[in-house]
């Protein structure tokens, strides 16, 4: 697809869990949006991890918290990150990074990606410091416990998040 100027449209893949989306997250998403044309946040359906929200959940929540974000759009995926990005015609992924731990591991991550598709780059966005110790687990593990989550997501996760853990 191309845009009005005829030049290819820019596509970017922030792929993650998301269980469940953090404003850590959202940092990351409204700043990658405003670098491309399209941004597309893919939760992973990742059958090793037992997530608290199903992929359903997941991105009804990230549907809710980018809404006023034209150019995002929401989707899952249980494939190779690479074929995913190929059948989406995007050619940049989009990681966050919180630590010098996280870069290590990323830039394993992106080193593979590109070894198996060269033509797919991955950028890397620091994390807002204010958001540098956040993580979906420390917030799960918050809430189970009836803590204070409101600073760390959005209204609806905290409203979600209150829900499961009342039910256990």
């Amino acid at each position: 697809m191309t845009t009005h100027n005829s030049r290819k449209e820019r596509i970017a893949v922030y792929p993650g869990s998301f269980d469940p989306v953090t404003y850590g997250h959202l940092d990351i998403i409204q700043r990658s949006a405003k670098q491309f044309d399209r941004l597309i946040v893919a939760v992973l359906n990742n059958t090793s991890k037992n997530p608290l929200f199903t992929v359903d959940e997941r991105k009804q929540l990230l549907a809710q918290v980018t809404k006023n974000i034209p150019n995002v759009e929401i989707d899952s995926f249980r494939d190779l990150l690479v074929r995913y990005m190929r059948s989406r015609q995007a050619d940049v992924i989009i990681r966050g990074i919180r630590s010098v731990t996280d870069f290590e591991y990323e830039l394993t991550l992106a080193s593979t990606n590109h070894l198996l598709d060269g033509e797919i780059d991955t950028m890397f966005m620091m994390t807002n410091p204010k958001y540098s110790y956040l993580s979906s687990s420390i917030v799960k593990e918050i809430a189970q416990f009836n803590g204070k989550v409101e600073d760390l997501v959005p209204p609806e996760v905290e409203t979600r998040l209150r829900e499961k853990y009342a039910k256990r």
